[in-house]
């Protein structure tokens, strides 16, 4: 019964990377651990970014060595801990006459990164002449380009699912994982934090979860967490905005990204090949609006329109070319008038010993560092509970998913006759070796090898798997968050009729429960709309 729930070592608000990292390390060593969070995992500022697994180049131009040396580090962990998922991309950085930074720049700026990559399992940077530049290629701007350099970074396609993983080992470890549920008050006696109070965002029943630390990991919603502990608590945000794209791929443009500055601004900005798509983005801008509430502009949407036009003039890039965009908060620390590029992207760990004794709040972070930071955290909450506590082995760990190779993968999903070849890759790039556990579900129930729409490598079973198993609630958790299908150019509405019928099915969803899912997630999908 949620009443009669003992207390909790921690609680962790907020179902991000962050959050999901430090429940999944702290249970693992150990401490009764709730995560909570007001929405899905992965619903807030994870999914909004540009899904790069990666050292912060840029981060070289203002200093940061220790971050960029962190962050490659921790890039090579998770290459080697959740390979199906985080991945090696190469980028290309075309140098053009006018440029802020030319070719020895650069070049130099990549020898610093290689040299802070030690122990890289992915190749060195390489020059590249003009000619060459324009074969690896084809489609960039050639008028004034004086050469580039390729590097290797990694890209982590579906970020969703590394956020499910890390809750998933979080659940396997004994942490209870609580989705859907906002914490309304911060509970304190005097100046100790006791619990908090939660609502069920769905059925608005409240009741209470009681810890004796309390860690607040609700990235943009920092400060709102704050404010429900009724204390005079400083504003530790400064958001700024970054805003993406998604196209279809177009030519001249193939499976290396291209990282180019913008005419306008000399803003760096990134074209990925992301999904079977292209991924533009993206802007920096400050903003204080709700999280929830964030929406691409017009303006923004023209300017990564513009600036990827000016780099690929035959690209042929107009506002119809756009599939979907979206817009997240940057959950970064305030730093006065700093212009936005050079507010740090380090994250800082604050606790509020004078006004709320147990309650700490992490501010910022990387999505590539988000292990690290996790291991920082529960390092530094251990002490606080008086409690001896197993040492930190996420660096060690695989994720749930990463335990075996590809070919080891595909050769058990050969051996279920009922789930398509043409779906193997797609199981094993979401699942890792998980991908036989679904596959598993079409031994009793041969239907549900089927497609969730004709031709697409999403399948009936992983509706029923994502909701017994993966935490999943709505259909737009299903569909957004764990069988990506809802990330394809459709945004997923040919996947709701199969997806539907396989819920009905199989998870005694009735007609008024699939009405209302579908209303509510094509309500969800209508936000991803490029503005008019």
């Amino acid at each position: 019964a949620k009443l009669g729930m003992s207390p909790f070592d921690l609680i962790v608000v907020g179902g991000g990377i962050n959050g999901a990292g430090i429940a999944r390390d702290a249970a693992l060593r150990g401490l009764s651990t709730c995560l909570l969070e007001q929405g899905d995992l992965c619903q807030g500022t994870t999914r909004w970014s540009s899904r790069l697994i990666h050292g912060g180049l840029r981060y070289l131009e203002f200093g940061e060595l220790g971050l960029v040396h962190e962050s490659l580090q921790e890039r090579e962990t998770l290459l080697r801990n959740a390979p199906h998922l985080v991945r090696p991309l190469p980028l290309l950085i075309p140098v053009y006459e006018d440029a802020r930074r030319g070719m020895n720049t650069v070049d130099f700026g990549l020898y610093v990164y290689d040299l802070l990559s030690i122990g890289r399992s992915v190749p060195g940077h390489r020059r590249l002449s003009r000619g060459e530049a324009l074969a690896e290629m084809p489609g960039l701007k050639a008028d004034g380009l004086t050469g580039a350099v390729v590097y290797h970074d990694a890209q982590v396609t579906h970020v969703e699912r590394l956020v499910v993983e890390n809750a998933l080992a979080a659940a396997a470890a004994g942490a209870r994982i609580e989705t859907h549920t906002a914490v309304d008050r911060v509970l304190l006696d005097r100046n100790q934090v006791t619990g908090v109070e939660v609502r069920d965002s769905r059925t608005g029943e409240r009741s209470t979860r009681h810890a004796r630390l309390i860690v607040n990991a609700a990235g943009p919603w920092v400060d709102r967490v704050l404010a429900a502990a009724g204390r005079p608590l400083p504003r530790f945000l400064g958001p700024t905005k970054g805003t993406h794209i998604v196209v279809r791929p177009f030519p001249g443009f193939g499976a290396t990204a291209c990282y180019a500055e913008a005419r306008s601004d000399g803003r760096p900005f990134f074209i990925l090949p992301w999904n079977g798509l292209v991924l533009i983005g993206t802007t920096d801008t400050r903003c204080d609006e709700d999280p929830a509430l964030l929406r691409p502009t017009a303006a923004e949407v023209d300017y990564l329109l513009a600036e990827t036009r000016h780099t690929f003039p035959d690209s042929g890039l107009t506002r119809e070319a756009v599939l979907y965009a979206y817009s997240g908060a940057r959950p970064l620390p305030r730093q006065g008038l700093k212009e936005t590029g050079a507010i740090t992207r380090r994250h800082l760990i604050r606790q509020h010993g004078r006004s709320a004794r147990g309650l700490v709040s992490v501010i910022g972070g990387k999505i590539t560092t988000y292990r690290h930071l996790a291991e920082e955290v529960v390092d530094l909450v251990v002490p606080r509970l008086g409690r001896t506590a197993r040492g930190c082995e996420t660096a060690r760990l695989p994720l749930p998913g990463g335990s075996a190779t590809t070919a080891q993968v595909l050769k058990e999903l050969a051996t279920f006759p009922h789930v398509p070849a043409g779906s193997h890759a797609h199981l094993h790039a979401l699942y890792g070796s998980r991908a036989p556990l679904v596959a598993a579900l079409t031994r009793d129930a041969p239907e549900l090898g089927l497609p969730l729409s004709p031709g697409a490598p999403a399948l009936a079973a992983e509706v029923v798997f994502a909701a017994r198993g993966e935490f999943a609630v709505t259909l737009g958790d299903i569909l957004l968050r764990r069988c990506m299908a809802g990330l394809g150019p459709d945004l997923g509405r040919g996947a709701i009729a199969g997806a539907l019928a396989t819920a009905a099915r199989h998870l005694a969803w009735d007609p008024a429960r699939c009405a209302a899912e579908e209303a509510a997630y094509r309500t969800e999908i209508a936000a991803l709309a490029p503005p008019p």
